[in-house]
C-alpha cells in the first residue's frame, strides 16, 4: 500500500489502538529497525560506510526507506553524514561514552526513585522473568538477546515511574552504549557478572529500599562503563587511536 511518508508500507507488530486495531508498520520502520540492529551488535562498527543502494540490496526494499531510516539514525546518534563520503556508522570518543554513562546513572536513579513506591507485585514478577529470559538465552548461546533483555529488565523496574519522556531520552543513550558494550560483554564473557547484578538489584527493590537499590543502580551503571571504556583504550590504543581523548 502506498505511504507518503515511506513510499511502502507493511503490516507489523504493535501494540492495538484504543480501537483494537494494530497500527501499520511502514518499511522505513522495518530498515530503521534492521540497520539499528545490525550498529547495536557491532555488524556494522564504527566508521563504517552505509551505502544507500547497497543497503536497499540487503534488506530486499528501495532506497527511499533507507535514507530515512538513515536520517532518524542520525538523529538519534547513530550515523553522520560526511560531505563527500555519505552516512557512516558514528563513533564516539571516550570522554563522550564516559559522559553517556554519567547521564544514565542519574536518569535512571532518578526514575527507580520515582518508580518504586509505584511498582506493583505483578511487575516485579515480569523484571524476574525477563532474567530467566536472560538466563535461557545464555543457556542457548544466544548472546545476541543481551541488549534487547537488558532494556527490558531496566524499564521493567523504571516504567511505573510515569516519566515517558525520560524513557526516550534513556532509550537514545541506550542505542549509543549497547553497540559498545555488546560486544565488551561477549568478549569478556560479563554476562554472569551483569546477570548477578541485576538479581541483586531485584531482591532490594522487592525490599523497599529505595536508597540501597539506587545505590546499587548506581555502581552497577558505573562500573559497567569503567570497564567498557578501560576496554575500548586497549584495543583504540592497539588500532594506533591512542591519542583518543
Amino acid at each position: 500500500m502506498p505511504n507518503p511518508n515511506g513510499g511502502e508500507r507493511a503490516s507489523g507488530p504493535g501494540k492495538a489502538a484504543p480501537n483494537g486495531v494494530l497500527p501499520r508498520t511502514t518499511i522505513t520502520d522495518l530498515a530503521l529497525e534492521a540497520i539499528r540492529d545490525r550498529i547495536l551488535r557491532g555488524a556494522y562498527p564504527e566508521g563504517a560506510p552505509l551505502r544507500q543502494d547497497a543497503l536497499a540490496a540487503e534488506l530486499g526494499v528501495s532506497r527511499i526507506p533507507v535514507r530515512e531510516a538513515l536520517r532518524q539514525l542520525e538523529v538519534e546518534g547513530l550515523v553522520t553524514f560526511r560531505p563527500h563520503i555519505g552516512a557512516v556508522v558514528s563513533s564516539l570518543a571516550l570522554n563522550e561514552i564516559q559522559e553517556v554513562f554519567d547521564v544514565r546513572a542519574m536518569l535512571e536513579t532518578d526514575l527507580l526513585r520515582r518508580a518504586m513506591p509505584a511498582l506493583t507485585e505483578t511487575e516485579l514478577g515480569r523484571a524476574a522473568e525477563i532474567l530467566d529470559e536472560f538466563d535461557a538465552a545464555l543457556a542457548a548461546g544466544d548472546e545476541g538477546a543481551w541488549g534487547r533483555l537488558n532494556w527490558e529488565f531496566h524499564t521493567a523496574l523504571l516504567e511505573p515511574a510515569d516519566r515517558p519522556l525520560s524513557l526516550q531520552i534513556l532509550q537514545h543513550l541506550r542505542y549509543q552504549s549497547d553497540r559498545y558494550a555488546t560486544l565488551h560483554i561477549s568478549l569478556m564473557h560479563a554476562h554472569t557478572l551483569a546477570q548477578r547484578e541485576h538479581r541483586a538489584l531485584l531482591e532490594v527493590v522487592r525490599s523497599g529500599d529505595v536508597e540501597q537499590a539506587c545505590a546499587l543502580l548506581t555502581r552497577h551503571i558505573m562500573d559497567a562503563g569503567k570497564s567498557l571504556i578501560d576496554y575500548l583504550r586497549v584495543q583504540r590504543a592497539a588500532a594506533g587511536e591512542a591519542g583518543t581523548p
